[in-house]
């Protein structure tokens, strides 16, 4: 459109986009909102001012016309003049009117969230993140390594005997069990069966003297002895059913085997299996003493034994509840206890657990405030490579080629492997170290080499949160405290230590200067520059500058911390030898800068970059860490993948020759859940999700823990003697690697198995929902189902089942695990779950539902498309129908709605990306059958899939208005009443629907902007079906109005009420955005939307004079000059209205947004633009020409001789009535089709001046509606007919 832009430079920082995206239509309408959005910009830099050119308004100095003679050419140059600067003038003082300033600003606004929205959620041939999943992998890669593992010809003989040797005891147990008993002299059992329980006591006594968790590891375990404990398993369920022949005692050792093996197992999967077992038959037992009136010894079990594998699990774990909270089963005369209560008691415990290790992940830094650790477990070190100086604390110096257990180091949290020295942080938060002391680097006071743990003193006395230290040069390091305070200590060439000096420092010592009350969240040590990143997203750099390594700008060295200007919300920095790489706080943004040798800064190029830049191939994608190595860098992303570039081995690309310029995908890695990543000088190490460590890069030292150290290693390898172990952290160093069991204080950990309490599998989710489906019916019945003896028990027990459910969702999602991880339990347990809402269930199982369906909301919901098909089946189709929805319904509804608000899903469904859930296969449904065969997302001959998009909005757009009608209604009924409080809170419309309209449309226009599309666009054709349907809503919004306050006059709290119900509805805040969007559109988008904006503007007009705020606007609009106001200060932001009128600005500025864009429109038609084509000199000459030549009658002897386009051509003769062709028979054509249409009823004949100037009047409509093209020329019907309707329109 043709708008003034605002004397501003615009430069968008990448890292912003996320505060941006997150503006809604409310703050764009209001003045006030846009001023602040507008401050935002000019804080951040984004929009600098530039200055304005001075405006002289003294204009023209003209002579003395009553004294001077002046030419007819100096009177034509003094008015040119005259007017020019009244043009001058005119522009200057309507282009910063209040409403003008208040307009520059939404539209620069608008188009900084515009390009937010495009450059985070639309696809445009950017690198895309590679999606794998892991999860769907991993666990059928483990089996399949288990069963194809090579076996030797002893090890099958040695299978077949345990095989045999199983089924054959199994078979003698049966058939002992079923023969009658011999009599025997005292009366007793046979011998038989003591036989067989003879033999399960055994197993019950070798299992109960094996260490806890003997049988936990499974990867330890060989297949043959792992399908022995699924046969004894199998046997043993059987054994418990009342109809397996084994007596009671028999059955209830076959209970306890069960219960010990479940325990050793350690996995959630075996316990639940056994609570199962131990329900069913319980509900047996209490169905035969109903029955028959019989109190036995069945359903029993020891309860000592019960006990001891209770009280192991408790020991095991820690666990931090109160003794006095443990429930125990009731101990009999006889030393037993209820099968039934023990399932519960055990039940009532693997929850407890499940929720303390949930609130561990949920705030990992609980521990940090004085908390004493859920879970109390000693730390396991391991350590490999070179222990040249000690650095491992190894009696030798030899060095270490696959990790060894250091004892050492056994009380660490956090451990930092710097150059040829080692650091340990202990849970207190002091420090310690060990290694090469070399220029003070341990801060031990000396240079000497460290053989074993010493400890720092820091003054003040600090306790220790994260320490760095270099991995080459002379050496230096970094700690930063608890509460954000930073230590540097070591060689201080180059200024690198920030104390303003280049002096050695052999104690740590507190940096002062610019970090003095900054609280600093991250520090790096690099090889000769250090770094620091502060809470508020600042980033300080200091030390050696040059190759640009501290981002100022030059190659300047800064012996104090100095703050990197160009860019701000970092949330992570790493040194490496001559670059840095910084990661903003959201992971969207990765920024390098330095020497770009060997492609070490990801940029395409070896050149070197003084200021940060952001690396392109990561836009995109969520980073979680960044690592700056010597001569490479890694990045990991939040699906746990990692990218490298630079040169060498740390590529992991399989060559050591390799060079990288830009990010790649580590192809070895790209099937495991990487978690965590660390680089040394030049070698990395990898941490999976399952506790694997990876290493690859130089293993001259043996730094890769392969066993060896020959070679580099050029792809990630497994490192060699950590089966089994649970490592939650790593730190590689210049040469040597750590890696140890401590949970990590500074990320998330989400172990997807914890003995006895987590298992994030699908057999977990499907015994949950098997226990829920099972136990739910006759929830409400006075009698509960057995073996539930009373509903409080009943209610306990699905209380447990739910909140279990609810804890396992939430680490998922808070593991960062794919929804995949529910397999096929995800469809049934959302369907159980809403099923539940809608039922008549107590309110606290009710409570227990809705907890769980908020916690795993995302995980539970089906896919996109099969979302769109149930929010259109669920959303009202009339005014009455939300109140038919059942509660289970509307919190369907209102998850959904929630869902589809993320802008990942909101471009999916608008084809702008690639869905977040991948191929979907299309469903029929309501709505739907008009569907395009089209399974993907893809765009079509280049134009996006709108298809979905357009049904959904149609259908919120629709039940927005049915909210309005009903608002409207309400203040209808009540305008003749004096009361305040009209409006019913049950009638309000749910914020989902307006908010999930406003960002599809957010998304719609500015896919629409920033791509510049064209009137053949899908997406424009989008926008004009949403806008044909909106505007008239609107229309009739504004009708209404006026007409609702021109009949209530008098009731003042009419106009409060109303200013509510036009604000959020359809024809409010986002009408607003929209409207002013379309500013930044080309002209042809809106041109088909022009006659239902024209309709628009009467009833708007109308109400707005109905209303307070139009007449002090247009005041204030008229009389801001008199008053002098800068340019960008606040001229009427309308703080000086009375607030009556205040409240209604937006609507006034809405009105006159309209009368510009269809002002706008009509400056670019064809109809005002295509008669300025030429100068004034020629235009006269060519008129006296064309006018004799009409006049004469002759047009031959008076021929018309300007030279014109072969089209006017046409037109001139067709307007001078001459027989050439085309014209003659263009004419003729549209002669025949005005009386075809019955146009021609005039009774004058022979009035040749008439038809003179009907023949000029027809060629001039022709070439103001540009329809004089060449197939008019051709005589095409159809185009004479639309030529027709074209100038009758314009008539």
């Amino acid at each position: 459109m043709a708008l003034m832009i605002p004397p501003v430079k615009l430069k968008w920082l990448e890292h912003l986009n996320s505060s941006w995206i997150t503006e809604d239509s409310e703050s764009i309408a209001t003045r006030e909102g846009v001023s602040v959005l507008y401050s935002k910009l000019l804080a951040n830099k984004e929009a600098v001012l530039l200055p304005q050119q001075v405006l002289c308004l003294k204009g023209p100095q003209l002579p003395d016309f009553e004294r001077e003679s002046l030419s007819s050419d100096e009177q034509e140059h003094y008015l040119d003049a005259l007017l020019s600067s009244q043009l001058a003038l005119a522009k200057m003082v309507c282009s910063d009117s209040p409403f003008a300033a208040a307009l520059r600003k939404r539209v620069l606004v608008l188009q900084r969230i515009f390009y937010a929205l495009s450059n985070k959620y639309h696809d445009k041939g950017k690198v895309k993140q590679q999606q794998h999943s892991p999860e769907n992998n991993s666990g059928s890669a483990d089996l399949h390594s288990v069963s194809e593992r090579p076996r030797s010809s002893t090890d099958a003989l040695i299978e077949m005997g345990v095989r045999t040797g199983l089924s054959l005891l199994f078979a003698l147990l049966r058939q002992s069990w079923m023969m009658p008993p011999p009599p025997s002299p005292g009366g007793g059992p046979g011998g038989n069966i003591n036989l067989c329980n003879d033999v399960i006591h055994t197993a019950i006594d070798v299992v109960s003297s094996l260490p806890p968790l003997s049988l936990a590891n499974e990867s330890k375990i060989p297949p043959m002895g792992l399908d022995c404990l699924a046969q004894v398993t199998t046997f043993l369920k059987g054994v418990t059913m009342q109809n397996s022949g084994a007596d009671i005692l028999g059955r209830r050792l076959a209970s306890e085997l069960l219960l010990g093996l479940a325990s050793q197992r350690g996995s959630l999967r075996y316990l639940l299996e056994w609570i199962e077992m131990a329900l069913a038959a319980s509900a047996v037992v209490s169905a035969m003493e109903e029955s028959k009136g019989l109190q036995n010894q069945e359903g029993l079990i020891g309860y000592e034994c019960f006990m001891n594998i209770l009280m192991q699990m408790r020991r095991s774990l820690g666990s931090s509840s109160d003794r006095s909270q443990w429930r125990e089963p009731t101990r009999t005369s006889d030393g037993l206890c209820s099968l039934y209560e023990a399932a519960l008691c055990l039940f009532e415990e693997v929850c407890r657990m499940a929720s303390d290790y949930s609130r561990t992940c949920v705030s990992p830094d609980s521990m940090q405030t004085g908390e004493a650790p859920v879970v109390s477990e000693t730390c396991e070190v391991y350590v490999w490579g070179s222990n040249s100086s000690h650095q491992l604390v190894e009696g030798t110096q030899e060095k270490i080629l696959q990790p060894k257990l250091a004892a050492s180091f056994a009380d660490a949290q956090t451990i930092e492997a710097g150059q040829y020295c080692t650091f340990v942080i202990s849970s207190d938060g002091s420090v310690r170290a060990c290694g090469k002391g070399s220029y003070g680097r341990l801060g031990l006071g000396d240079s000497n080499n460290q053989s074993t743990l010493k400890k720092l003193t820091f003054e003040p006395h600090r306790a220790i949160k994260k320490v760095s230290s270099s991995k080459g040069s002379d050496g230096h390091t970094l700690a930063f405290t608890t509460e954000g305070e930073v230590f540097s200590w070591g060689d201080g060439d180059y200024g690198k230590l920030g104390h303003g000096n280049s002096s050695t420092q052999k104690y740590p010592k507190l940096i002062q200067g610019p970090l003095q009350g900054k609280v600093v969240v991250c520090v790096s040590a690099g090889y000769r520059h250090s770094a620091a990143v502060s809470e508020d997203g600042e980033l300080y750099t200091w030390g050696e500058g040059d190759f640009g390594r501290l981002g100022h700008g030059d190659s300047n060295s800064r012996n104090i911390p100095t703050l990197v200007k160009d860019i701000s919300n970092v949330g992570e920095v790493s040194c490496g030898s001559s670059h840095t790489i910084a990661l903003s706080k959201d992971g969207r943004t990765v920024w390098s800068f330095g020497g770009g040798d060997n492609g070490k800064l990801g940029h395409g190029d070896t050149n070197r970059v003084y200021k940060p830049k952001v690396v392109e191939a990561l836009q995109g994608m969520f980073i979680r860490k960044v690592c700056a190595g010597s001569q490479s860098s890694l990045a990991l992303t939040s699906t746990g993948q990692v990218y490298a570039w630079g040169c060498g081995a740390c590529l992991g690309c399989g060559s050591s020759e390799a060079t990288a310029l830009r990010p790649k995908l580590i192809e070895e890695l790209a099937t495991t859940r990487v978690v965590d990543i660390s680089i040394g000088d030049s070698h990395c190490l990898a941490l999976s999700h399952d506790n694997e460590v990876y290493a690859w890069g130089n293993n001259s030292m043996g730094q890769c823990g392969q066993g060896n150290s020959t070679g580099p290693i050029t792809k990630p390898k497994k490192v060699v003697g950590l089966d089994g172990v649970a490592i939650q952290q790593i730190s590689a160093g210049t040469s040597h690697s750590l890696a140890w069991t401590a949970l990590p204080r500074d990320r998330q950990v989400v172990a997807w198995h914890r003995p006895y309490c987590v298992d994030l599998e699908e057999s977990t989710f499907s015994h949950l929902r098997s226990f829920l489906e099972r136990y739910c019916d006759g929830i409400n019945s006075e009698d509960p189902p057995l073996p539930f003896p009373s509903s409080r028990e009943h209610h306990n027990f699905l209380k447990l089942c739910l909140r279990l459910l609810s804890n396992h969702l939430a680490l998922a999602l808070a593991g960062g695990v794919a929804t995949s991880i529910l397999g096929r339990q995800a469809r049934p347990l959302r369907n159980l779950l809403f099923r539940l809402m809608d039922s008549s269930v107590p309110d606290e199982i009710q409570e227990a539902v809705i907890e769980t369906l908020s916690v795993g909301a995302t995980m539970l919901l089906p896919p996109l498309r099969e979302r769109m098909e149930l929010l259109h089946s669920l959303l009202p189709q009339g005014p009455d129908r939300w109140e038919s929805l059942s509660k289970g319904q509307r919190m369907q509804l209102d998850i959904i709605l929630t869902s589809l608000q993320d802008h990942t899903h909101v471009a999916s469904l608008l084809g702008y990306s690639s869905p977040a859930d991948g191929p979907e296969v299309l469903c029929s449904g309501p709505g739907f059958t008009a569907a395009p065969p089209d399974p993907t997302y893809g765009a079509t001959a280049g134009h996006p899939d709108t298809h979905l998009a357009e049904i959904l909005m149609k259908t919120l757009l629709r039940n927005l208005g049915f909210y309005t009608d009903q608002a409207f209604g309400e203040l209808e009924k009540n305008s003749d009443k004096l009361q305040q409080g009209m409006a019913s809170s049950d009638s309000s419309q749910p914020a989902h629907l307006h908010q999930l309209l406003c960002s599809l449309q957010k998304q719609l226009l500015a896919y629409c902007h920033i791509n510049s599309v064209t009137e053949n666009s899908s997406s424009v054709a989008l926008l004009h079906k949403h806008l044909q349907l909106l505007l008239p809503h609107a229309t009739d919004i504004f009708s209404r109005s006026a007409a609702l306050i021109k009949e209530s006059s008098w009731n003042g709290s009419i106009r409060e009420k109303l200013q509510d119900v036009i604000y959020v509805s359809a024809a409010g805040s986002m009408l607003c955005q929209i409207i002013n969007s379309l500013l930044l559109l080309p002209v042809s988008v809106a041109r088909p939307l022009l006659s239902q904006l024209l309709d628009l503007l009467p009833p708007l007009d109308r109400l707005n004079r109905l209303l307070p705020a139009a007449s002090p606007l247009e005041d204030q609009e008229l009389q801001w000059p008199l008053h002098g106001t800068s340019d960008f200060a606040e001229p009427g932001s309308g703080m000086s209205l009375p607030q009556p009128a205040f409240s209604w600005v937006w609507l006034v500025d809405l009105e006159r947004t309209v009368a510009l864009l269809d002002t706008a429109y009509w400056l670019k038609t064809p109809l005002f633009s295509n008669g300025l084509e030429v100068d004034i000199t020629q235009l006269d000459a060519c008129i006296s020409s064309l006018l004799e030549a009409a006049l004469s009658g002759n047009e031959e002897q008076k021929p018309f001789d300007c030279t014109l386009r072969p089209e006017l051509s046409v037109l001139v003769n067709l307007a001078l009535c001459s027989s050439k062709e085309p014209a003659n028979s263009l004419w003729i054509n549209m002669q025949d089709y005005a009386m075809s249409k019955d146009w021609d009823n005039a009774t004058l004949s022979n009035e040749s001046l008439l038809d003179t100037v009907s023949r000029f009047v027809l060629a001039a409509l022709l070439k103001h509606t540009g329809d004089a093209g060449p197939s008019l020329w051709r005589g095409q019907v159809p185009t004479v007919q639309g030529s027709c309707r074209g100038v009758s329109q314009c008539l």
